[in-house]
């Protein structure tokens, strides 16, 4: 079994995100869904170590410096709880490459909410939006609908 802790990287550029739209595995969990990159830790890993590692493989672009946002609670129906360690950059290096887990696509960040997006992604976008410097947020899923939503211990 995979380690629940991951990593979820928002990679910024000219007012856009570097969104992956996860086509390729049929029985993934984001399937058909735009997502950040970023993915499992492996054993003994740091966040940022898991960061930097799961960017370049999925993008081939190297962060130069990158910021620490939150992290997020995800739970979805009765699968162990997943902590993902949520990361902004704008300071990357190195050249964008094709993605085995899906396609990805610099999307405006006024369109991200034309996109097929997690329910609670839109919580956690309007926080880095609003440029919150730090949050935890709980998410709770079933059956692929949010059903409740903590931001820093609080229900929403």
């Amino acid at each position: 079994m995979k380690s629940q802790l991951t990593t979820l990287c928002y990679i910024e550029k000219e007012g856009s995100y570097l969104m992956l739209h996860r086509v390729t595995k049929k029985d993934d969990e984001n399937h058909d869904k735009w997502i950040g990159v970023g993915g499992h830790f492996e054993c003994g890993e740091s966040p940022e170590e898991c960061l930097l590692r799961e960017v370049y493989e999925e993008t081939g672009l190297t962060l130069n410096s990158f910021s620490f946002r939150g992290i997020v609670t995800f739970c979805l129906d009765s699968n162990p709880a997943e902590y993902m360690h949520l990361f902004t950059s704008a300071d990357f290096s190195g050249d964008l490459k094709d993605c085995d887990e899906g396609k990805l696509e610099w999307v405006k960040k006024s369109d991200l909410d034309k996109l097929a997006l997690w329910e609670g992604d839109k919580i956690f976008f309007n926080l880095l939006e609003k440029g919150e410097p730090f949050f935890s947020l709980k998410l709770v899923y079933e059956k692929g609908s949010l059903v409740k939503a903590m931001l820093n211990g609080k229900a929403l």
